[in-house]
């Protein structure tokens, strides 16, 4: 299996730019596609984007299309979310999950999940 462990949340004013990291240990991590997930106060955990064990294909949802990237570095085991023009809609806790097989879209199929980080946008 694999523990994950994500960094980098925070208090951002709407607009910033932060990254999310989500370091990875136990079985190797290349094996794994990767995604990053968010859970806003009263509502249910979305998909946020995913991106393939080589990192060749990347998915996002519609609202953070051309505003957030993710991308990997199967070195160092670790998953990155690069969010920018970040908005008060955003806030959420961020959570990054592993899974092996097909279905890197469907939140269900996620094995390991991290323990999640906190993103407050402010306006």
């Amino acid at each position: 299996q694999v523990q994950l462990v994500e960094s980098g949340g925070g208090l951002v004013q709407a607009g910033g730019s932060p990254r999310l990291s989500c370091a990875a240990s136990g079985r190797t991590f290349s094996t794994y596609n990767m995604g990053w997930f968010r859970q806003a106060p009263g509502k249910e955990r979305e998909f946020v984007a995913a991106i393939t064990r080589s990192g060749g294909s990347t998915y996002y949802a519609d609202s953070v299309k051309g505003r957030f990237t993710i991308s990997r570095d199967n070195a160092k085991n670790t998953l990155y979310l690069q969010m920018n023009n970040l908005k008060p809609e955003d806030t959420a806790v961020y959570y990054c999950a592993a899974k092996t097989g097909l279905g890197i879209l469907d939140t269900a199929l996620y094995l390991y999940w991290g323990q999640g980080t906190q993103v407050t946008v402010s306006s």
